[in-house]
C-alpha cells in the first residue's frame, strides 16, 4: 500500500510542479528574440511591443537580438528553447514560410516548431529609386520601359537572397516580363546605400524604412506592393495602378511565436494581452503612419496559423520562379 501511495507520488509530483510554475508565471523577465539587424522592421516592432507587453505581464520583457542566416539562429533558439514562457521570437513570413522553401537544411520546422501567439499585421514593400540618379524615371511604367530597352542592364538591391524584398521584385519583374539584375546585400542599410549610390536602379524595401526615406526626400516612392494604398503615402499607387499589372500584390506578416508545446493558458494570455496593444488607437496609429502595416483584423492564434500554413505554399511557389537557394 505505501509503496503504491509513494510510486503515485512519484507520477504526480512533475505534474503538480508544472502547474505550479505555470500558476507563478510570469516571474522573472521574458525575452522576445529578434533575428534582424538594429534597425529592421522586426527590431523596431519588437522594442515597441516590448514595454506595453511589459508592463501587462508586470514582468521586464526585454529584446534579444541574434542576427545571421535570414534569421534562422533566433529561429533555432526558439524551436529548441524550453516552452516555459519566457522566450519568445518576433517571426515574420521571411524567418517562417519563405527559409522553409529557400534553406534546404533548416535545423527546425518553420509549421511544427513553434505555438502561435498573436497575428500582427500585413508588411508591405515599396517601389524606390533615386531620382537624382534616375531622373528619367519618374513613374513605374518609365521604370518598365527603361528595363525592356536594356535586357539585363538595369538591376536591383534586396536585403538578401531569397528576402521578401527580392521575392517582391521577382513577383515584379516576372509580371512586367522585364530582364533585370539581382545583387542581394546583406540588411536593408547596405541595400539603401546602394539604391543612394547609384549602385543600383531600383529597391523593393519594407514599408517603415522607405517611408521615411520618401518622407524625408532620399529617394521617391513609385508605387506599394500590397493591393491598397498607403495611409501615409496617400499620393503613391499600388504596383497594380502604377504599373499597369492588374491584380499584383505581394506583402509579408510579422508576429510573436513561443517554442513548441507551450501551454494553452500562457499562449491564450499573452495573445490577449498582444492583441489588446495593437488594438490601441495610438498603437494603431504608429504601426500605419510610420511603419506602413495594416493591423491585422483577426490576430488570433488560430487565424495566424491558418495564414501561416497558407504562406509556406504560396512562398514555395515564388522562391522556386526566382531559382534562389541557400545551403
Amino acid at each position: 500500500m505505501l509503496r503504491s501511495i509513494a510510486m503515485l507520488l512519484a507520477l504526480t509530483m512533475p505534474f503538480a510542479q508544472g502547474q505550479a510554475q505555470e500558476a507563478a508565471w510570469p516571474s522573472r523577465p521574458i525575452t522576445i528574440l529578434n533575428g534582424f539587424p538594429s534597425g529592421a522592421g522586426t527590431d523596431i516592432y519588437a522594442r515597441k511591443l516590448a514595454e506595453p507587453l511589459g508592463q501587462a505581464l508586470g514582468v521586464p520583457v526585454v529584446v534579444d537580438s541574434r542576427t545571421g542566416a535570414g534569421g534562422n539562429i533566433a529561429s533555432d533558439a526558439t524551436a529548441k528553447a524550453r516552452p516555459d514562457g519566457y522566450t519568445f521570437l518576433l517571426a515574420t513570413a521571411g524567418t517562417h514560410a519563405i527559409n522553409a522553401a529557400l534553406y534546404k537544411n533548416l535545423s527546425f520546422d518553420a509549421f511544427r516548431d513553434v505555438t502561435h501567439i498573436a497575428l500582427l499585421g500585413d508588411v508591405p514593400n515599396v517601389l524606390l529609386i533615386d531620382p537624382r540618379r534616375s531622373p528619367n524615371i519618374n513613374t513605374c511604367q518609365d521604370l518598365i520601359a527603361a528595363a525592356r530597352a536594356q535586357p539585363g542592364q538595369i538591376n536591383y538591391s534586396s536585403t538578401g537572397n531569397g528576402a521578401s524584398t527580392h521575392l517582391t521584385a521577382v513577383q515584379f519583374t516576372s509580371a512586367a516580363r522585364i530582364d533585370t539584375v539581382h545583387v542581394p546585400y546583406r540588411g536593408q542599410g547596405p541595400a539603401m546605400t546602394a539604391l543612394l549610390a547609384g549602385d543600383v536602379t531600383f529597391f523593393f524595401n519594407q514599408s517603415g524604412p522607405s517611408i521615411a526615406a520618401a518622407q524625408q526626400g532620399q529617394v521617391k516612392a513609385l508605387a506599394v506592393s500590397t493591393a491598397q494604398r498607403l495611409p501615409a503615402l496617400p499620393d503613391v499607387p499600388t504596383v497594380a495602378e502604377a504599373c499597369a499589372l492588374p491584380g499584383f500584390s505581394s506583402s509579408t506578416w510579422y508576429g510573436p511565436l513561443a517554442p513548441p508545446g507551450l501551454s494553452a493558458s500562457i499562449q491564450a494570455r499573452v495573445s490577449q494581452e498582444v492583441s489588446r496593444i495593437i488594438g490601441q488607437p495610438s498603437f494603431q496609429d504608429w504601426l500605419v503612419t510610420t511603419q506602413g502595416i495594416a493591423p491585422a483584423a483577426d490576430p488570433s492564434p488560430e487565424a495566424f496559423r491558418r495564414l501561416h500554413q497558407q504562406d509556406l505554399l504560396r512562398w514555395a511557389e515564388v522562391v522556386k520562379q526566382s531559382g534562389a537557394t541557400v545551403d
